[in-house]
């Protein structure tokens, strides 16, 4: 049974936005690894919420555009400290990474040294074993069983064999068509689910989903070539509408948004997003990069703060407008099934990333997967922090 959100009181408040700071410096991996992080601090250790609770956090993260680990980041604030709790949990999760690309966007040389380029390599390796852990917790909690597994194998499949622009969609409603088949009693798995519908009022969730809609409307009517501080909001809060499947997916839309206009050039735009791999948090924050860098500006630190407000802000409205509504929406048995068939898919979705592209842009050597083995026993077995994992195992790296 989920805890009751706790009273919205300042304490509470920096209680969540601490929490959620000390993820965004240590949570590394990309937002399939976010995933572990957070069942691990809140699910595991803080019991904020219970494990069914934050898979369906997750299915309607995966169902929604936006960076989905900062979607479920910013809902976990919001079942324990209401709005102000979602703020400051998005807030501190981003704050690390924004600030690392800001740097990076006025003098990378620092990661371009044999000591830098080695520790960021260590921080892939560990990257490999949060993902790993992750597969294994949400595979027993979301695919425990042989229908709901094959589910997840074959959303593998589609993301390996299909055109990766819609895969992951494309998995997610496969999943939901799947779920349909799934014997009706598993449907008594689910608990009641009222926490997550009440932790926004409807008016709240009605004034989201309307802002999102005049936004995006008015998003798709301005497309100016000259970079201003409103042609760079409405770029980076349509690229953040549009975008299904994480942050991989929104690259070829910031680089029509930003290269394509001349507001920055190709080589510039593929250092940041390479940085940003290695960056803890979100990797949307790479649009603090952008702003920072577009060209011509005398407002650098401005137009970054606008870049990351405007491209993680559909998301997050977005998932205050569906949560009011989630306890009707699941006390439908056809939807609660698809649900079901959605979270197995997830778990598929889970594994493909593991393999591609955390395995194969980490792993390239045996000495690699020595490194990544022993750092993920660091987790499973002896259950260390992952910040110490990422401290041990970028050291070893950077001194090799």
């Amino acid at each position: 049974m989920d805890e009751k959100p706790a009273a919205l009181t300042v304490h509470s408040v920096a209680e969540v936005f601490l929490v959620f700071l000390r993820l965004g410096c240590t949570s590394f991996g990309g937002p399939i690894a976010h995933l572990g992080y957070f069942q691990e601090e809140f699910v595991q250790r803080r019991r904020w919420l219970s494990a069914d609770s934050f898979s369906e956090l997750v299915a309607i993260a995966q169902m929604l555009p936006g960076p989905a680990s900062s979607q479920i980041g910013y809902s976990i604030g919001l079942l324990r400290a209401g709005i102000p709790g979602g703020i400051a949990a998005w807030l501190g999760f981003t704050l690390p990474s924004m600030l690392l690309m800001f740097l990076f966007a006025f003098g990378h040389s620092i990661f371009t040294g044999k000591i830098g380029s080695g520790f960021l390599h260590g921080l892939q390796l560990v990257a490999v074993a949060v993902v790993a852990q992750a597969v294994l917790t949400m595979q027993r909690n979301l695919a425990p069983d042989r229908a709901r597994f094959g589910i997840a194998l074959v959303a593998v499949a589609i993301l390996f064999f299909l055109p990766s622009g819609g895969a992951t969609l494309l998995a997610i409603v496969f999943g939901a068509v799947a779920g349909q088949l799934l014997h009706r009693k598993r449907l008594d798995e689910f608990l009641d689910g009222g926490l997550l519908s009440h932790s926004v009022s409807k008016s709240a969730g009605y004034l989201s989903l309307a802002l999102v809609v005049l936004l995006l409307t008015g998003s798709l009517l301005i497309n100016s070539p000259l970079l201003t501080a409103r042609s760079l909001f409405v770029g980076f809060f349509r690229s953040g509408s549009l975008v299904f499947g994480g942050g991989h997916v929104v690259l070829p839309l910031l680089e029509n948004v930003t290269v394509a206009r001349g507001w920055i050039s190709q080589e510039r735009f593929l250092a940041g997003y390479g940085a940003a791999q290695a960056l803890p948090g979100p990797l949307f924050a790479y649009s603090a990069y952008l702003g920072a860098s577009v060209q011509p500006t005398a407002h650098p630190i401005l137009f970054g703060c606008i870049a990351v407000l405007a491209i993680f802000l559909p998301g997050l409205l977005l998932m205050t407008g569906v949560l009011p509504f989630w306890r009707s929406l699941r006390a439908d048995d056809r939807f609660r099934k698809s649900l079901q068939g959605v979270n197995a898919a997830v778990v598929g979705i889970l594994i493909a990333a593991l393999y591609s592209p955390i395995w194969t842009s980490g792993i390239h050597s045996s000495y690699d997967f020595f490194l990544a083995l022993c750092a993920c026993a660091l987790l499973v077995q002896w259950r260390t922090p992952p910040w110490i994992v990422v401290l041990i195992a970028g050291g070893i790296t950077a001194m090799r």
